[in-house]
């Protein structure tokens, strides 16, 4: 019974979300058109999007816990690997991850006016239908770490569907990490898929706080990639584990792939 008289509140609270991240956006637009004319000026449009991203969750009583497995060092380049069920991931990272870094991003992005430009000048976008555009954008993403700059990637690619249980993960944040000998971070953001899910015909979300845990580094000197399949399953078990714990109904099955799709 009171699932349905909250239904349409709960509707009413999620338009407002997606309606103040656009009224929001317009505000601080300014800001990143001008900063983002100049290079040297990306870290400064990197703090700034963490300012939008709380702009963006604390008016609609959306909230974040951070728990760090360990502290990473800001002059050190890596790889980061977060699972992928809600809205709210993108604007976690920029909450969640302490240091400058550039995400590898849909390229369809690209067409949403204004923010293509947003997007185009300091993130990866990439169209993974194209062999030769994922190439590009790996080797974009190599250029950056040899500068010194990590890199986020979402292992699946894209939302799933079906949180708390992951999708099938691809091989390129694993390759990269490899292929750099760079650190591997994973990333488990533990009820996003419950407070702002994608599937939203089942559930439509509600305020509350977010659980984010960043787990300890992966190390990845001395491996070939022979060792892909190995780390990629190393990494899923890390970021899995908290899930199985706090949701075991769902993982009663065998209900997570780990063959690469892609």
């Amino acid at each position: 019974m009171f699932k349905y008289v909250f239904f349409p509140f709960q509707w009413i609270w999620r338009s407002l979300f997606f309606i103040n991240a656009v009224l929001t956006f317009f505000v601080f637009f300014p800001f990143f058109f001008v900063l983002l004319r100049s290079k040297k000026w990306f870290p400064a449009v990197f703090r700034l999007k963490k300012i939008w991203g709380h702009f963006i969750l604390f008016p609609l009583g959306l909230f974040y816990s951070i728990q760090r497995k360990s502290k990473l060092n800001a002059g050190q380049a890596y790889v980061f690997c977060p699972n992928h069920t809600s809205y709210l991931d993108i604007m976690h990272i920029y909450v969640a991850i302490p240091f400058y870094f550039h995400t590898m991003g849909k390229a369809e992005l690209r067409k949403v006016p204004l923010f293509s430009k947003f997007f185009d000048r300091m993130n990866i976008p990439v169209n993974r239908k194209s062999r030769m555009d994922s190439h590009r954008a790996f080797l974009r993403a190599t250029s950056d770490i040899e500068k010194g700059i990590s890199v986020t990637l979402f292992p699946e690619g894209t939302i799933h569907h079906n949180g708390p249980v992951m999708g099938r993960f691809k091989n390129g944040p694993f390759r990269l990490a490899i292929e750099n000998q760079i650190p591997i971070v994973p990333i488990t953001f533990l009820n996003n898929w419950k407070l702002m899910p994608d599937d939203y015909y089942r559930r439509i979300g509600h305020p509350g706080i977010a659980r984010i845990i960043i787990h300890e580094p992966i190390e990845t000197k001395g491996m070939t990639e022979a060792n892909l399949e190995e780390l990629k399953k190393k990494v899923r078990a890390t970021i899995n584990k908290p899930l199985e714990e706090a949701y075991p109904p769902y993982f009663s099955k065998d209900q997570s792939p780990t063959k690469s799709i892609g």
